[in-house]
């Protein structure tokens, strides 16, 4: 009989890990970093609760490092297990991995030339090298293509529609006669957006683990590329600078490719556009050789010999030198930076440059988890720390929510009416905990369904 234990992305939005246990097999699926809280970030620190060299194989819902970034701790400490993912999943992981070795590696190295540490002496929690020594254990599959463990258990990858190569997780197992289908959502991709297809509908599920990140809000109303148009036209008519914090992978790229529609249609001016972050412009270029994941419209404008994520004006900052240049930038620009929720890299240092400044405008365009500097300043904070120093916010601070990758509620609650049947039972996870109840509530209420709200190492036999 299947077990399934959630080992993370409850209570949090992040650190998305589940084990299920069948016919002998441990099987982790997801192996992210927690992030946010401070006593969410501790808990990459732990100990993992399954010896890493007993685990059978892991499985990769996508790239993101809240479900992918914990894998080179567990390849420290003997993870030996193959990892299964998409094709793309596996070259963005390439970057995502070593690019988050590296500023683990300098964040330590700056906390300790600084003495902000609490610490004697700060150290990465992996490093470089451990991300490149994880590499080798990658295996990709074919969206659809069935992978069999054994005989009788079979995994699928389906397109979640979230970001490039991301997939909901379909484990069909059978024992003693009995067979039961298990998905896990990873995170659910919203219809009709940018570049990507629209998440796949899934059917004969029996157990279902799926995300609520927005399980207790929905998107602005408003059409967010409108909002977008008026916010770069406000902040080149007060001469500032635009900063958008922005995920390197999916966020950047869908940005990309919208500035670059609003140009073509004259309703922003073509303004200098600074992306950097070497993680999403070595991630833009692996979507330029994944053109098959693209939806119908992308795949079109394509073929038109249309470069669909280059702005007029764009400008790629790769080397730390091209980084620093950008502060002699003091107008009418736009600064695309990572990471998303300022947890760190280059956006740090434009954060800090930018914000005491009136005339500049700050735009976050995706989910500010609890306990990040992204929270902070959309929850009003007058200042902020990077680097062990209070920064003053007196930049103008915008926040659209409608470019978020996640599904909202109706859109989940949409997405699970397609069942062709309800499943044995639900489990929500990766929400903070009203988005996770709220949720709940809802599939309870709209739908009828048997709901759980698992708790950390809470484990549930599926019979």
């Amino acid at each position: 009989m299947p077990v399934l234990t959630f080992l993370g992305a409850t209570g949090t939005v992040t650190g998305s890990r589940y084990l299920l246990e069948t016919q002998g097999k441990k099987l982790l699926v997801d192996c992210g970093m927690f992030q946010g809280l401070k006593k969410n970030r501790l808990r990459n620190w732990e100990p993992f609760p399954v010896p890493p060299p007993e685990l059978d194989a892991v499985l990769l819902t996508h790239a993101h490092i809240d479900h992918s970034g914990y894998l080179p701790r567990l390849r420290k400490y003997g993870l030996e297990a193959l990892v299964y993912c998409t094709h793309a999943t596996l070259e963005l992981c390439n970057i995502l991995l070593h690019d988050t070795g590296h500023l683990q590696e300098e964040d330590a190295w700056w906390a300790n030339k600084k003495g902000f540490s609490k610490h004697e002496t700060a150290l990465p929690l992996y490093t470089v090298e451990d991300a490149e020594n994880t590499m080798p254990l990658f295996q990709a599959q074919n969206y659809g293509e069935g992978l069999y463990l054994t005989d009788t258990l079979r995994i699928k990858f389906k397109d979640a529609g979230h970001i490039l190569g991301s997939s909901f997780i379909e484990v069909k197992t059978t024992w003693n006669g009995t067979t039961r289908k298990v998905l896990f959502s990873g995170d659910l991709g919203r219809p009709d957006q940018p570049i990507l297809r629209n998440p796949t509908q899934a059917f004969n599920v029996d157990y279902l683990v799926v995300e609520s990140t927005y399980g207790n809000r929905l998107h602005d109303d408003g059409h967010p590329v409108d909002e977008l148009a008026r916010v770069i036209n406000e902040s080149a008519e007060r001469g500032g600078v635009l900063v958008i914090p922005s995920f390197a992978v999916g966020r950047t790229q869908t940005l990309l490719y919208i500035i670059r529609e609003l140009e073509e249609e004259g309703r922003i001016p073509s303004l200098q556009i600074f992306v950097d972050s070497p993680m999403a412009i070595d991630a833009t270029r692996i979507f330029e050789r994944h053109k098959g994941d693209y939806d119908l419209q992308a795949r079109k404008l394509e073929l038109r010999g249309k470069k669909i994520m280059q702005p007029k004006r764009l400008r790629i900052c790769k080397t730390r030198d091209q980084s620093m240049k950008i502060n002699e930038v003091n107008n009418r620009a736009i600064i695309i930076s990572a990471s998303g929720m300022v947890a760190g890299g280059r956006i740090l240092h434009h954060m800090a440059q930018r914000l005491p400044d009136e005339r500049n405008t700050v735009l976050f365009i995706g989910y500010q988890a609890e306990g990040t500097r992204g929270r902070a300043i959309l929850d009003g904070r007058q200042s902020i720390k990077i680097h062990g120093q209070q920064v003053a916010v007196k930049a103008k601070i915008e926040n659209i929510s409608g470019f978020s990758a996640h599904a909202d509620y109706e859109e989940i609650l949409a997405w699970l009416m397609g069942f062709n049947r309800p499943p044995r039972r639900t489990f929500i996870v990766h929400g903070e905990p009203e988005a996770s109840q709220g949720l709940a509530d809802k599939i309870r209420n709209t739908l009828g369904w048997e709901v759980v709200i698992p708790e950390v190492e809470q484990k549930f036999q599926l019979d």
